[in-house]
């Protein structure tokens, strides 16, 4: 069951991997993958992955650079790991307990995604899921802003095309840097722990 604050909100902004669907394994199986492939010589963890959820993929690879001293390219991996996860997209599941929010939520109020991953990737673990039209079509992605996740802008974007005060707005998030977005957005969040999946 999602535990929503019981009041009202004039939007809504969802994270898409970890918190839609359940994507969040098969991303690790395809970093694991991208990461060996580019000769990473460093531990990459499930906790590890699991704490830098919601963030951009090549932010992540320059943290792990800055951490073990290395010169990985990040964005050789980033679009590496995209390639073969978009491969496995078809058996992405959605998690049922915040998909079915989302389709309950659908036409009351506004909705949109703000994701840490490529449109396109977005996109089809949405549209595999049959919930790509609950979002009007408002997808922020880092692409469309200055910073990423932990930052607010994503979020920011999201409200201002919803045409919803930043305030009013309610996020549903599994990451960590999601949730400090949503703070520093000053918005009301709403965590989604992994037993929901």
């Amino acid at each position: 069951m999602l535990q929503v604050p019981d009041q009202p909100f004039s939007g809504l902004i969802f994270d898409c991997d970890g918190t839609l669907v359940d994507s969040m394994p098969l991303h690790y199986k395809a970093w694991v993958a991208s990461l060996d492939h580019h000769g990473a010589t460093f531990p990459f963890t499930e906790d590890y992955f699991y704490s830098k959820a919601g963030m951009r993929e090549q932010d992540v690879v320059t943290l792990l650079n800055a951490e073990h001293g290395t010169n990985v390219d990040a964005e050789a991996v980033a679009n590496h790991k995209a390639r073969l996860f978009e491969e496995i997209i078809p058996q992405v599941e959605a998690i049922r307990p915040v998909a079915e929010f989302a389709r309950y939520m659908h036409g009351k109020v506004p909705m949109s995604v703000a994701s840490g991953s490529e449109e396109h990737i977005v996109r089809g673990c949405l549209k595999a899921n049959d919930l790509l039209h609950l979002f009007d079509e408002i997808i922020i992605t880092p692409r469309l802003v200055a910073k990423g996740k932990p930052a607010p802008d994503m979020f920011l974007l999201a409200a201002e095309r919803m045409g919803v005060p930043a305030k009013d707005c309610l996020v549903i998030e599994d990451g960590q840097s999601g949730i400090d977005a949503a703070k520093a957005a000053g918005m009301k969040w709403v965590f989604v722990p992994r037993t929901l999946r």
